[in-house]
């Protein structure tokens, strides 16, 4: 019977009793103070490039164009992510034309390169190459000289390829 006592009491000794969701890392900044950890990732500014390539070095980098429909009065986002939540960058108006590399997963999004706008005063400047519209080796982030971003794909007409 003493046995089973001091059995017990050693083990009542050794019991933590810190909780397990103290002890767990939030997300990727372990160590950190838990008030200063954001409960969402959405909370944390998020950014994703557009991918170009997607279609293979045979076929052009952005294999579709996309023109602005219906936008409202403010205009289309460009944003810096699929997500409604996401920076606005731009906004693009009616009737603009974008080149579409990507899409997101549900459909919803689509990725895509904005060459500039002409110049108001019709100053006679050489189109902007985007470089987008020959093929590229691999799939990579787009880099160049135009806007990238994502915009809701219920606001774009497809009217080439």
């Amino acid at each position: 019977m003493y046995r089973i006592l001091i059995l017990l009491i050693l083990l009542g000794a050794c019991s933590d009793t810190r909780e397990v969701p103290d002890e767990l890392p939030n997300s990727s900044l372990a160590g950190a103070p838990r008030e200063e950890v954001p409960e969402s990732r959405m909370d944390a500014p998020v950014a994703r490039p557009v991918t170009i390539g997607e279609d293979g070095p045979r076929l052009d980098a952005c294999g579709a164009m996309g023109q602005v429909t219906r936008p409202g009065a403010d205009g289309l986002a460009l944003r810096a992510a699929p997500f409604a939540d996401a920076e606005v960058m731009a906004r693009l108006a009616e009737g603009d034309r974008a080149y579409v590399c990507t899409r997101s997963l549900d459909q919803k999004w689509l990725g895509v390169v904005v060459r500039p706008a002409p110049a108001p005063d019709g100053d006679a400047q050489p189109p902007v190459d985007c470089g987008v519209s020959s093929p590229v080796d691999r799939k990579q982030p787009y880099g160049g000289p135009c806007a990238s971003g994502w915009v809701s794909s219920v606001y774009i007409r497809l009217i080439a390829g």
